[in-house]
Formats: C-alpha cells, sequence, structure tokens
C-alpha cells in the first residue's frame, strides 16, 4: 500500500472513525457493533469496511452471517506509523473521543453485540433459536 492510497482512505471521516475504533475498542468487532456506536445505516459502514479491506487496512472473519473486522498488520512504514497514531493521536479529538465513550456505554449497557448468543436465543433463524411451535386447537 503507497501512502497516498493510504491517506485517500483515512480522508473519508467515517474511514477514520471506523479504524480509531478497531484501534482502541478492539481487537475485532462486529459490523453491528460499529453501527450502534455509529449510528450509520449498516450498508454505509459495510461499504466503508469494504474500502478498508480492499485497501488492506482492516482484515475480516466471517462466522455465520455475522462479519467482525479487526485491523489489519501494518505492510509498509507509513502504515505502521498510522497504526501507532490511531492509539494515541487523536486523544483531544472530540467525534473520535465520543465514539469510544459511545462504546463504552453501550458494552456496559450490554447493549452490543447483537450478533452474541445471548442476543441471538429465540430469533427464528439462529442456531440457538428453538422454533416456536402453536399447540393444534
Amino acid at each position: 500500500m503507497n501512502a497516498i492510497d493510504l491517506f485517500k482512505s483515512l480522508s473519508e471521516p467515517i474511514r477514520l472513525r471506523l479504524m480509531h475504533l478497531l484501534s482502541n475498542a478492539g481487537p475485532e468487532l462486529c459490523v453491528c457493533d460499529l453501527v450502534a456506536v455509529l449510528g450509520s445505516p449498516q450498508g454505509t459502514i459495510s461499504r466503508h469496511l469494504t474500502h478498508l479491506r480492499l485497501v488492506g487496512l482492516v482484515a475480516d472473519r466471517r462466522e455465520g452471517v455475522w462479519v467482525y473486522y479487526r485491523l489489519a498488520p501494518a505492510t509498509t512504514k507509513a502504515h505502521a506509523a498510522m497504526l501507532r497514531c490511531l492509539e494515541s493521536c487523536f486523544e483531544d479529538d472530540q467525534m473520535l473521543a465520543q465514539d469510544l465513550q459511545q462504546y463504552v456505554s453501550l458494552k456496559k449497557a450490554k447493549a452490543l453485540a447483537c450478533c452474541s448468543p445471548q442476543h441471538l436465543q429465540g430469533r427464528p433463524g439462529t442456531p440457538n433459536s428453538t422454533p416456536k411451535i402453536k399447540a393444534k386447537s
């Protein structure tokens, strides 16, 4: 990855916010958690994560219908420096700080991880769900 592609990818505010969350709230987050924290539609979050994956900034792991994202290992010196910066350079940025606060608040309230087994129990079509059978009258 060259420096131009790296900085171009991070010039979109939502991508920088996603990278910052993955760096500071990770190591791995589900798309549904990122949607909950950023308050953007799932399609928007997924589209930006796809871009970040295609340029080599994030990696994903699929588990059933759920996709989990993490930061990809650095491949260049500029990429490595950017990863270090994500951890410590943005402490005074209000929006990025609010994202982390939102993540912590939602996590404390157990309002994250819509893909976790606890949230899925009883939902039709999920592995842990039990189908509701109507009694014959």
